[in-house]
């Protein structure tokens, strides 16, 4: 959910939205939703229930969910939880979702932004192209994304945030659902502090006839300076199959923030998708997809000489520091709810992807260096469910493997090459191979008891071709295995017969493999730190308790819960006392133990027709082990950048006709003094004690001018407030007026 599961928005109707930038499990809000099309019949989604349980099907398609008549507004059924369909009350697991309409609604800018107000998750941004969410206290490669079931993560992610989340265009998004805490058993390596699964836009299904339609939406922002259009088409031609595609382009000015604009924070981004849906027999489909990214010229300005001064923040000395981001993903998928056989669904899947980056650094010394890698990934998974008197079964494989080339080129002042070297910032011709099977069992001990067990075994292998000893500079190499056994038990408590009140938790392992960056990265890290490899590395363990609370009725829906995760080798950087090109040298060590935990709380109430109320609290405490300075004595610390604690609250009214709509949030979050070794030495992002708090106001308003054609318009921070979401490396937008203008036909 947004700020809330939906603010303000009816019920599911019992028949699913026709629209294809509508999921089957959103609620829809009648101020922006299309009229369905004359005669339209079930979609192929609602026919082929049984395949709901496809937690890497595409939006709007036969694998997807089919709506259930919700009980209330806030009750979408999600199926990240268990792979398998389910209410998010009954999920057994904190389970928040984020709609095409709720993005729309608030008009976020980027994938990141669209978990903005969901309670638990801080938004960190290093530069204004880059966000990187943190969940229950984890960020980068310790939090999962996933694109329509493929993993997005792969081998050369790097520690702390960075910037690949942005890299999925929210306008091709149908819906999020945010899973949060340790995922292990279900999709592996990363799955530590939450997984995200995107599910993008299909076409419309539904009906017997052709059927063509489409999408134009458009806008603007003052304090980004930035305008972005986007345009959707979508044709089915006997209501079980069609194409959809998308296109969006989106240019940003210099960001203007509370203290004034930000140079160098103007970029463009060019993102497309395509989606084919054919209905090969009665429940069965097959998907064909494809999408891809493109951004130039992003800058991370903290380092540079352009940075902003926050609460005393250091200014960089380098002269430039842009990125180019490109990404792209194919794919192939086969979804069956498994009729005519004894199984409930089978589903497979085959992509490749790309994901590329260069980045252009100029020194304050007129040196520069121009540094890239590309990653190619094929995946390969494939999943099994079926039920029987000992509950139901899913089990499944899945394979990724990853080739990577990465380069460096130096350069002198006057522009001519220095040297070439060994890597960029990850090892040169390198493989990383992953291969997983994994098994989940639910069953009903009792009427009012559920327990849902799994486990899963992991093996790695890494090849690192070619890194650099930062020492000697000479070549070396690089080939080691891990493997990892975890086990998840969790359960649901029914607390009464109404079904108006749940208890749920459970323990669950989760590992982190190393990767090509833990083990070869030669590049800066935070503040004047350079990070080089470190091979004799072994895998990442937690162990994580959860006890939770939810309640459900037609208007009202609440859900608190409270975890406990045991972290154990977690791997952390070490001052070495080394200095290597002005910055500080860290390696990285298999040393941090400790612990995180946190509460969390949430609540929406429709108390008259046309109101609706919500809010959530977040706090979130750990402390790990860390060096803080070169010898090597561990000390017990704060976590790094833990996310302060964090309330909002929201009021919403809606027209009786549905077809207006205004409302207000308000978000605090409390100063963030608590500080690690590490936080302390980023002083370029984190001011000298820790990050001052700050309180948002948001107003937003919606209105239908005609059939199809509607807009939105957002106030965002009305108090023109000066602030900075802690580790970022740059301010927020100061009050912005955002206007968006949507014609679907």
């Amino acid at each position: 959910m947004c700020a809330r599961n939906a603010e303000g928005q009816t019920a599911a109707p019992a028949t699913p939205p026709t629209e294809s930038t509508l999921s089957p499990t959103s609620t829809a809000n009648p101020a922006t939703a299309p009229a369905p099309p004359v005669a339209a019949e079930p979609t192929s989604a609602e026919r082929d229930a049984k395949s709901a349980a496809a937690t890497t099907a595409p939006a709007a398609t036969a694998a997807n969910t089919p709506p259930e008549t919700p009980r209330s507004e806030w009750d979408p059924i999600v199926v990240t939880a268990t792979r398998s369909a389910r209410s998010t009350f009954d999920a057994p697991a904190s389970v928040d979702t984020v709609t095409a309409d709720d993005i729309n609604d608030a008009q976020f800018r980027t994938l990141p932004d669209a978990l903005r107000y969901v309670p638990g998750v801080m938004i960190q941004k290093t530069g204004h192209a880059q966000g990187s969410p943190y969940i229950r206290g984890f960020t980068g490669f310790r939090n999962l994304l996933l694109v329509d079931g493929i993993r997005l993560n792969n081998s050369v992610f790097r520690d702390g945030p960075n910037q690949y989340w942005s890299t999925v265009d929210p306008q091709s998004i149908d819906r999020l659902e945010v899973v949060k805490g340790p995922s292990s058993v279900l999709f592996g390596s990363d799955a530590i502090g939450g997984t995200v699964n995107v599910f993008t836009k299909g076409p419309t299904l539904g009906g017997e006839t052709f059927q063509f339609g489409g999408r134009v939406y458009d806008r603007v922002s003052t304090a980004e300076q930035s305008n972005t259009i986007r345009g959707e088409l979508s044709v089915s031609w006997d209501g079980s199959s069609g194409v959809y595609g998308g296109v969006t382009y989106a240019n940003y000015g210099d960001l203007i923030t509370a203290s004034g604009a930000q140079p160098q924070t103007n970029y463009d981004e060019l993102a497309g998708d395509f989606k084919l849906d054919l209905a090969v027999s009665e429940g069965a489909h097959i998907i064909v997809a494809q999408q891809s990214y493109d951004s130039d010229d992003a800058w991370r300005t903290h380092r540079t000489i352009y940075a902003q001064s926050f609460a005393g923040t250091a200014i960089g000395n380098e002269r430039e520091r842009s990125l180019d981001q490109d990404r792209s993903l194919s794919y192939i998928q086969f979804h069956s709810d498994g009729s005519g056989t004894d199984l409930d669904g089978a589903h497979l899947s085959l992509s490749y992807g790309n994901q590329s980056e260069e980045e252009d650094r100029t020194a304050f010394n007129r040196r520069r260096d121009v540094q890239s890698f590309s990653v190619d990934t094929i995946g390969l998974w494939g999943q099994l469910e079926a039920s029987g008197v000992l509950g139901r079964w899913t089990t499944g494989f899945e394979f990724y493997h990853d080739d990577v080339d990465s380069s460096r080129t130096d350069f002198n002042a006057n522009g001519s090459i220095r040297s070439i070297r060994i890597q960029g910032p990850i090892a040169d011709d390198s493989t990383y191979d992953m291969a997983a099977v994994y098994v989940q069992n639910e069953i009903d001990a009792t009427d009012w008891l559920e327990f849902i067990t799994g486990a899963r075994y992991t093996f790695v292998a890494v090849d690192a071709g070619r890194f650099e000893n930062p020492t000697t500079a000479t070549s070396t190499t690089l080939s080691d295995n891990y493997d990892s056994l975890v086990g998840s038990g969790r359960f649901v408590v029914h607390l009464d017969h109404e079904e108006h009140w749940n208890a749920f938790g459970g323990i669950s392992q989760a590992f982190r493999a190393p990767n090509l960056s833990d083990l070869t990265r030669l590049d800066t890290a935070r503040s004047n730190e350079i990070e080089t490899p470190a091979p004799s590395l072994s895998p990442e363990n937690y162990l994580s308790y959860e006890v939770g609370l939810k309640t459900e009725y037609e208007q009202f829906f609440a859900q608190a819960s409270w975890f406990w995760t045991e972290v154990d080798g977690m791997i952390i950087r070490q001052p070495t006392g080394a200095i290597i090109d002005g910055n500080r040298e860290v390696t990285k060590r298999n040393s941090g133990d400790g612990f995180i935990q946190g509460f969390e709380t949430e609540a929406n109430w429709r108390f008259t027709e046309n109101f609706t109320l919500w809010g959530s609290l977040a706090w979130l405490d750990g402390e790990v082990d860390g060096y803080p300075t070169s010898a090597p004595v561990v000390v017990r610390e704060p976590i790094t950048r833990m996310m302060p604690l964090t309330t909002q609250v929201g009021l919403r009214w809606d027209s009786a006709k549905r077809n207006f709509w205004i409302e207000g949030v308000v978000l605090n979050a409390e100063d963030a003094t608590e500080l690690s070794a590490s936080d302390r030495a980023d002083t370029q992002r984190i001011p000298p004690g820790g990050t001052p708090g700050y309180t948002t106001l948001s107003l937003r308003s919606g209105y239908k001018l005609s059939h199809g054609v509607s807009m939105t318009a957002v106030l965002d921070n009305v108090t023109n407030e000066d602030y900075r979401v802690h580790g970022s490396g740059i301010n927020e937008a100061g009050i912005n007026f955002i206007f968006g203008l949507e014609w679907r036909f």
